[in-house]
């Protein structure tokens, strides 16, 4: 089962003939049935999050270092169930030999190491060609002993390079005041989630020694470099030197049991996770669940304890089976995506006419009330002044961590659904939002926080998000949230967040994407927000955008960009083809020139062109993910977790993005049944259509 070629995807050929807008709306109708078709029963909709190698391979270590790769599962499958993730992970090996962050990517060093580690782990000879082709690339790449600091935890939990490789994060930190610079309130709240584990980790430095057999000594070039620390590339170096010292200090203090706080400090951790384990896991996020398994590893609790039934059960939801039959191979989601899934979804239906009379809408709208939070969770830590609770999470459960993105993606939804229940949480989401506005009139994803650039040098800040400042993507997206409450440019928290996006405008006219690939993403999320909330269409910098974005659409109407373009900007705007991309770009050009522009409708004719009919969706060659007829096919990775490190495939954004697109289109044009809406209300004029 070894990974399709990037290249060689088999791709729908388009036909290039004119659409009517009959045609089109036909188009849209069928969108509109498959995406109503994935509902689920109590109103909402999670497709499958997909991730890169890393989540197998860190799932089966994890099992190892817990000493539970030949028992049953957390809920009896059984140990063979982890043969269907190795039979996943070495079907994802690339033909040079490595293992990469997204299809077309080159090989990650990190990845590799773990991949290869796993599978020799579970019985792969290391003679064996696949295996002699990953070790070798392993080796080009630089050896094991440059890895990046989260996959250092693994091996030194499994004994093959000393904890003194891997950088010291004392737990002591839990003391620091609230003025220090390197404080948990002021690094990101998924940095939080992970670095508290980790602090215990670290400490008590659990190790399960593996017989020299199943080492991966042959990994290594230097050996001597493979027990010390290296320093992250790309500091300057006087941090680099400054944080060297102090992980030396650090490691000193260590060898002599740490400071006289230092049990107190643990159990201070402990408490703060265990107060953060819910029903939805640590941060719901698959590395901070993976991490508190092997704190309760270490810290003695057994299988049989709620703590640890809980954790696994938790972790375990996201395993996915790809395929039918017992032996299937499985992959590990890094996340689950329903309140992130159910807010678009329903955003899109409602650009296509739907509200809240339509039964499947109401459901939504209901299911999504019930997710609002309600408590005081971390977010409260860096208000200036409190703030009534609200807001809403990414994943089924993770009340402590409301976020800003689909917070303001939510509201919307809520918004345009109708419904006095609907609209009052709406307004509770809005009122929120306001309050965590940054203070250079931005907003970031978590936290109301600013950019702390010297957290980005700390040794175990390789993941490239120690913190979580302002970004124009949410900023874009919370003024489109606060234009369907009324406020316009004229009020003072949206003018600030206008000229947050301004300032950060690409020469080029674009924007950077932090949450979306890329530069199409942030330009779509950056633009229409502002012109929303009243900036000018034809005012200079907005112009500047559209024009790049028309110079990037390719000769079929489409629009694709690669994320190598977060390693090399000069890529900005180029890569495959995508249905959500395009999508993205539809919208930007028809929310800056109109629903006239011959550029948009032939991004709206490549869709309708790409659309899976029936016969393309019942062909599992053209169709392995078996999306339904009316949807359409996308291997790609457009989402972004970690940019340069972790990569996203939403597996719904290749449908509710295209239906979001062309139900904007048809209703400009007074077509569909949101545009024939419009046209007898009279709002079609004051939306500017």
């Amino acid at each position: 089962m070894r990974e399709v070629p990037h290249d060689s995807i088999r791709r729908p050929h388009p036909e290039r003939r004119p659409l009517s807008n009959a045609e089109i709306e036909q188009h849209l109708e069928r969108a509109v049935v498959a995406l109503k078709s994935l509902q689920k029963p109590d109103g909402h909709w999670c497709g499958e999050l997909e991730g890169d190698s890393i989540l197998q391979s860190e799932y089966l270590l994890m099992k190892w270092i817990l000493g539970q790769e030949r028992l049953p599962m957390g809920d009896g499958r059984p140990a063979q169930t982890l043969l269907r993730i190795v039979d996943y992970l070495r079907g994802q090996q690339r033909a040079d030999g490595g293992w990469g962050a997204y299809p077309g990517s080159p090989s990650d060093l990190s990845a590799s190491v773990k991949a290869y580690f796993c599978l020799k782990l579970f019985g792969d000879s290391p003679e064996a060609a696949h295996m002699k082709k990953a070790r070798a690339i392993v080796r080009h790449l630089g050896g094991a002993e440059r890895c990046n600091s989260f996959t250092k935890f693994y091996l030194a939990g499994l004994g093959q390079i000393s904890w003194n490789a891997v950088p010291a994060i004392a737990p002591e930190i839990v003391f620091l005041p609230k003025s220090f610079y390197f404080h948990l309130d002021k690094v990101s709240a998924w940095s939080r989630v992970m670095i508290l584990p980790l602090t215990i980790v670290s400490t008590k430095r659990h190790t399960r020694e593996l017989p020299v057999t199943l080492g991966i000594g042959e990994l290594f070039v230097d050996h001597e470099a493979r027990h010390q620390l290296s320093m992250r590339d790309g500091a300057p170096p006087f941090w680099t030197n400054f944080f060297a010292r102090v992980d030396r200090a650090l490691k000193w203090l260590h060898g002599r049991g740490g400071t006289p706080w230092r049990h107190a400090a643990i159990v201070r951790a402990f408490d703060w996770l265990e107060a953060h384990a819910g029903e939805g896991g640590i941060g719901a996020i698959f590395p901070s669940m993976v991490y508190w398994q092997v704190v309760l590893h270490a810290l003695g609790y057994e299988r049989s304890h709620p703590l640890v039934v809980r954790a696994e059960r938790e972790l375990d939801r996201m395993l996915v089976e790809i395929g039918a039959g017992a032996d299937a191979p499985m992959r590990v989601q890094p996340c689950l995506s329903p309140v992130w899934d159910t807010g678009i979804a329903l955003y899109a239906l409602a650009d296509c006419g739907f509200d809240n009379f339509d039964p499947k809408v109401a459901r939504a709208a209901e299911w999504l009330v019930a997710k609002e939070c309600r408590v005081a969770g971390d977010w409260m830590a860096n208000l200036d002044a409190p703030a009534a609770p609200s807001g809403w999470f990414f994943q089924y459960d993770n009340a402590q961590f409301p976020d800003c993105d689909d917070t303001a993606m939510v509201v919307m939804a809520l918004m345009r659904a109708g419904g006095d229940a609907n609209r009052a949480a709406a307004g509770r989401g809005a009122r929120w939002l306001l309050a965590m506005q940054n203070d250079d009139g931005g907003w970031a994803a978590f936290d109301r926080t600013s950019d702390r650039r010297i957290l980005e040098y700390v040794p175990f800040a390789d993941h490239n998000a120690m913190q979580d400042p302002s970004c124009p993507d949410i900023t874009g997206r919370v003024l489109e949230c606060f234009a369907w409450h009324g406020l316009t440019k004229d009020h003072a928290a949206v003018a600030a967040g206008i000229a947050f996006i301004r300032g950060r405008q690409e020469p080029e006219g674009c924007f950077f994407g932090r949450w979306g690939v890329n530069y199409i993403y942030g330009t779509w999320q950056a633009v229409i927000g502002p012109i929303r909330c009243g900036v000018a269409r034809d005012e200079d910098w907005i112009l500047r955008a559209g024009r790049w974005m028309k110079s990037i659409q390719k000769p079929d109407g489409s629009f694709g960009e690669s994320a190598e373009s977060y390693e090399n900007p000069a890529l900005k705007g180029q890569g495959p083809s995508t249905a959500s991309q395009t999508a993205w770009a539809a919208m930007v050009l028809q929310e800056i020139y109109g629903p006239d522009d011959e550029d948009l409708r032939r991004a709206i004719s490549w869709l309708c062109h790409t659309q899976l009919d029936r016969a393309a969706a019942n062909d599992p060659i053209s169709n392995p993910d078996g999306d339904p007829a009316g949807s359409w096919r996308e291997t790609e990775f457009t989402g972004t977790g970690f940019p340069r490190i972790f990569y996203l495939r939403y597996h719904l954004y290749r449908l509710y993005f295209p239906t979001m697109a062309i139900g904007r289109y048809l209703a400009a044009l007074g077509r569909g049944e949101q545009g024939r809406r419009l046209v007898a209300t009279g709002e079609r004029a004051a939306l500017g259509l």
